[in-house]
């Protein structure tokens, strides 16, 4: 299923969508939050301009909303389940938001270039 040549093994993982042999990402670690969104220019080992074009990743937004909702609702439905006040639900959202900020942000990036760019098994590094 997470297999090098799928598009769940670079989202998951952060790797470059095309030859998925690098992170796209200056730093790996998710709790640098001054680093989160840093990428480099290129891939060294196929080239890809990650950048596509200027203000590529602002499309990136629409992912974050959609995923942010989606764990929005999925934490009100477990919340919800054990406890049936709307306040507890409300905090235990914006908390869970919180948290998750860091991995929305990637993942959504991750997600985004995805959807432009296909992995080539035929490259030479």
């Amino acid at each position: 299923m997470l297999k090098k040549g799928s598009k769940l093994y670079s989202i998951l993982t952060g790797t470059c969508p095309r030859c998925q042999k690098e992170s796209m990402y200056q730093d790996k670690n998710l709790l640098h939050l001054s680093n989160i969104i840093k990428m480099k220019e290129n891939c060294s080992h196929c080239g890809l301009k990650y950048q596509i074009e200027p203000s590529f990743f602002y499309g990136a937004m629409y992912v974050s909303y959609g995923l942010n909702v989606a764990i929005g609702i999925l934490t009100f439905i477990i919340v919800f389940q054990f406890d049936r006040s709307m306040l507890t639900s409300f905090i235990s959202i914006m908390v869970v938001l919180i948290l998750s900020f860091p991995l929305v942000m990637r993942l959504s990036r991750n997600i985004y270039i995805n959807l432009f760019v296909s992995y080539k098994p035929d490259l030479k590094s």
